[in-house]
């Protein structure tokens, strides 16, 4: 057995971050990547410009990781934003901060941040080993950690360290593995599901009619629906809080954001469909759910209603696509036509209270039912994961298994994009390659 070992196993953020720092710490580390090489899920996040971290403080930090959050203030106390951007510097490799508080590098390139961090592992001594898979971890008769079994035969170590990913972007080395190297040893693993990800609307057709078209400053919101009040059809005017014999429900809202989104070919995506999805994952697990885009959230019912009553009069001659091309994008002005059932060549003094009401809604409430979500091999981050009370906090170790450690996405910990996840990513990988090189130091001083 090769006590006074550490191995890491997978390249990514967290695993080359718990490679360095143990190294850092004078233990020998070998790196195992079953791709051609580290840092490939690095290199196309924040759509390859690697949104490394945010610029909100602690105790706003937290949240953003949901109920799952305060596992990390030990882990932040230790290693955290400033941490990271003054090792960036340290590599060459200089930020800046955008609107939410996202930072990026200067260059916008997520290629200098692998570059830094391959000098890290070269400077620590690291041996990378790329097209290296790990099948499993081999335990001692008392449960401790002795090494691991790899497609080329079995490699000992100390202290291991796992950091394979979650199970989306599998093109990127994140396939799963890990779970299942977790769940043989005795682990829990809390059910995976996509987090950030598009979702799929009922109204596949409708939605196609409008694809492409990107919306500023609308609210949507979602809503956990009973049975009957999903209308597959959605007829003209449909109203969310309408049930499809008319009758009035109640469906509960689950979660109501504005900002930008856009309508896909299958659904809606963008940033506040992605910041949803996952409550709207869980929701489905419950009963239908369906979501409204309000597309003029800066007005009330009663303004909209002014407004429109105010345009059909002073544009009465104008017929009704052309009072709609003033009201939306193009593309999405032939699929109201159909919706209200006004057809487009009528002007604007024909058309009736009811036809306006109709509008309206529309223009406050334009529904979807929500069949799913892209799969998870499509979501930016995987929710859950290796359970969190199975890993101590303060150490990142497995409650389970002696010497074996835990970092990244592997564990039951998602966020919110703006660099929530990769902060995650690297200070659980600071502590967990520290707390592995103190493991395997102390086996040799015993």
């Amino acid at each position: 057995m090769d006590s006074n070992r550490v191995i890491v196993i997978g390249a990514g953020a967290s695993g080359m971050m718990a490679a360095g720092r143990a190294g850092e710490l004078g233990a020998r580390v070998r790196l195992l990547e079953k791709t051609d090489g580290p840092g490939k899920k690095l290199l196309i996040s924040g759509k390859t410009r690697c949104n490394l971290t945010n610029s909100k403080p602690l105790d706003e930090f937290i949240p953003m990781y949901g109920e799952n959050g305060p596992f990390l203030y030990n882990i932040f106390y230790r290693f955290f934003r400033d941490d990271i951007l003054s090792f960036l510097t340290r590599y060459g490799v200089e930020t800046k901060t955008e609107r939410g508080g996202r930072i990026f590098p200067a260059s916008d390139d997520a290629a200098d941040v692998v570059k830094a961090f391959e000098r890290y592992l070269a400077d620590s001594h690291v041996e990378v080993y790329a097209c290296r898979r790990v099948k499993g971890i081999a335990l001692a008769a008392g449960g401790r950690v002795t090494g691991v079994e790899t497609d080329s035969g079995a490699l000992g170590a100390g202290s291991v360290v796992l950091a394979t990913g979650g199970a989306s972007y599998p093109a990127t080395g994140s396939s799963g593995d890990g779970y299942e190297m977790s769940r043989a040893l005795g682990h829990t693993i809390v059910r995976l599901r996509p987090a950030l990800v598009p979702l799929v609307a009922l109204e596949v057709e409708r939605a196609k009619n409008m694809q492409g078209v990107s919306l500023r400053n609308v609210r949507l919101t979602s809503f956990q629906c009973g049975a009957d009040e999903i209308d597959p059809s959605l007829t003209p005017g449909y109203d969310v809080g309408r049930g499809i014999a008319g009758k009035k429900a109640h469906p509960q809202v689950i979660e109501s954001r504005q900002g930008e989104m856009m309508l896909t070919h299958f659904g809606i995506g963008g940033p506040i469909t992605l910041l949803m999805s996952l409550a709207v994952v869980d929701a489905l697990e419950k009963g239908p759910v369906s979501v409204s885009i309000d597309l003029k959230p800066g007005l009330t019912e009663a303004e909209l209603r002014k407004r429109l009553q105010r345009d059909f009069n002073t544009m009465s001659k104008r017929r009704f696509r052309n009072i709609l091309k003033g009201l939306l994008p193009n593309k999405m002005v032939d699929p109201f036509i159909e919706m209200t059932g006004i057809p487009g060549d009528k002007v604007a003094s024909q058309i009736n209270a009811a036809e306006r009401e109709g509008l309206l809604s529309l223009l406050k409430s334009l529904r979807f039912n929500i069949k799913g979500s892209l799969p998870l091999e499509s979501a930016i981050v995987t929710a859950g994961g290796v359970s969190l009370k199975e890993i101590d906090p303060r150490t990142m170790e497995s409650r389970l298994v002696k010497g074996l450690f835990f970092c990244g996405e592997v564990i039951d910990i998602d966020a919110n994009t703006g660099g929530y996840n990769l902060q995650a990513a690297f200070s659980t990988g600071y502590v967990a390659g520290e707390e592995a090189a103190k493991r395997v130091k102390a086996s040799i001083n015993d």
